[in-house]
């Protein structure tokens, strides 16, 4: 997922925040339209619901729609963002009832924006402002109940490839936890590109078990205590024809090579995502003892800087009505003829069980240009579940769905994306060369990153 140009980068500093924070949409106040709105009255309320998650300071966005002035010296630029649909971002179609998060002004709200902007940006009784939102501690959250922070710092060079870094930071936590929202924050967010963070629980000691007894009157020896019990079938069957091929080999001396085993993928940052909150009766689970792995993948970014990222977790006080659960699902075996256009790239879910979708984040670098899933029954028909349209690699957005998409055994959520390995494309490193995946942004992904429950698996 590295950036391969200045353009990209840039464009990622300013990226939205994620995985999609869930606001209310309350309808602005009517203005008529032979009105001037007033940026008090009218234009505040609409930036203050939609807009100053990121624009704020200390922020992902580059100024700030918190107050009149900063708005005021930045009016064509927000204008012009808000009339080509291009601010805030979404790229999904479809009707504006199927997602929980869906970020789309509606065409008032647009109107409201226009017209405020080519009247000369009036700002009304300033006295009359909405309540402005906090962001007092720097996290959008809020003071979090945990952080967990880069035991060190990692510096990334000028220049270069970097291979991704891991850090493993154990959390000390006594007893479970249940986490509904994360919250990521880097410590230099021009050379960050992504983020994925792994929950794992280093396995106990098992001790001495006396089975003389079990052995003498035939009966089968117990299970040692502290023993992992029988695997039961995969939850989803992972298929040769989408696997990715193994990772190159570490050179000697590589400081932070990956462990032997990562976890349970618990959450993740990218371009345009950087905050998840987990839907209402909803949690991941954080067992005591656990040991987080940062994934990190830097982007060289023409001077050399230091990062320490941090991550700021939200616990629920009783634990939720569902176990919150994240995986993915990818194409890894695809080739990108040189030169060609819209290329598509299927691969497809197929659980063993029933599960309930709670979100879908699509994820291609540079030569991806929309995507589409559909849902597959048992029964032969179909139905469209997601469509892109207008992917962009700069603004990653996960679609949380206001009711979960179910998946019986014997379904299918298929997923189709389209690329671009073509001159046409302005993004394409080199339109000369195949393409096939690989983790640097001028090689390619095909990879759908997903929130699921299991209503057979309640927690407990």
């Amino acid at each position: 997922m590295r950036s391969a140009s200045p353009v990209s980068v840039s464009l990622v500093a300013v990226a939205t925040a994620l995985f999609a924070t869930q606001v209310s949409r309350a309808t602005p106040p009517l203005v008529a339209q032979d009105a001037v709105p007033t940026f008090a009255k009218d234009v505040a309320p609409i930036l203050y619901r939609n807009c100053v998650s990121c624009h704020r300071p200390g922020g992902l966005g580059p100024f700030s729609l918190l107050d009149y002035d900063s708005v005021r010296a930045n009016v064509e630029d927000v204008a012009s963002a808000v009339a080509d649909g291009y601010m805030p971002p979404w790229h999904a179609d479809g009707p504006r009832d199927v997602f929980s998060n869906d970020r789309r002004l509606t065409e008032l709200e647009k109107s409201v924006i226009a017209r405020w902007a080519k009247g000369g940006a009036r700002p009304g009784n300033l006295k009359q402002l909405p309540p402005r939102p906090s962001f007092a501690t720097g996290w959008e959250l809020g003071s979090p109940d945990a952080v967990v922070e880069m035991a060190e710092s990692f510096t990334v060079p000028a220049s270069g490839t970097v291979d991704y870094q891991y850090f493993e930071i154990p959390t000390g936590f006594t007893e479970d936890k249940w986490v509904t929202a994360i919250e990521f924050m880097p410590g230099a967010r021009e050379v960050v590109h992504h983020v994925l963070v792994y929950a794992k629980v280093p396995a106990p000691s098992a001790p001495a078990v006396n089975t003389a007894g079990a052995a003498s009157s035939g009966a089968a020896p117990a299970r040692p205590a502290g023993a992992p019990a029988a695997r039961p079938r995969p939850l989803f069957e992972n298929k040769a024809e989408y696997e990715t091929p193994p990772d190159p080999p570490r050179q000697p001396g590589d400081k932070h090579p990956p462990p032997r085993q990562l976890g349970q993928l618990i959450g993740g940052t990218a371009p345009g995502t950087n905050t998840m909150y987990m839907p209402e009766g909803t949690a991941i689970r954080l067992r005591a003892g656990t040991v987080i792995t940062f994934q990190m993948h830097y982007t060289a970014h023409g001077h050399e800087m230091s990062d320490r990222t941090k991550i700021g977790f939200r616990f629920a006080k009783t634990p939720p009505r569902e176990e919150m659960r994240m995986s993915a699902f990818i194409n890894g075996q695809f080739t990108l003829p040189a030169g060609a256009k819209d290329v598509p790239v299927r691969t497809e879910l197929e659980p063993t069980d029933t599960v309930q979708i709670h979100g879908l984040l699509p994820h291609t670098h540079l030569r991806g240009t929309r995507w589409k899933y559909e849902l597959r029954m048992p029964d032969g028909s179909t139905r469209p579940v997601l469509d892109i349209p207008r992917y962009d690699f700069n603004w990653q957005t996960y679609y949380f769905f206001k009711e979960p998409l179910t998946i019986p055994p014997g379904a299918k959520l298929v997923s189709t994306a389209w690329y671009d390995n073509s001159a046409s494309n302005k993004h394409n490193p080199d339109a000369t060369k195949d393409v096939r995946w690989g983790d640097q942004t001028w090689e390619e992904m095909q990879y759908t990153a997903f929130l699921y429950t299991v209503p057979s698996r309640r927690s407990r």
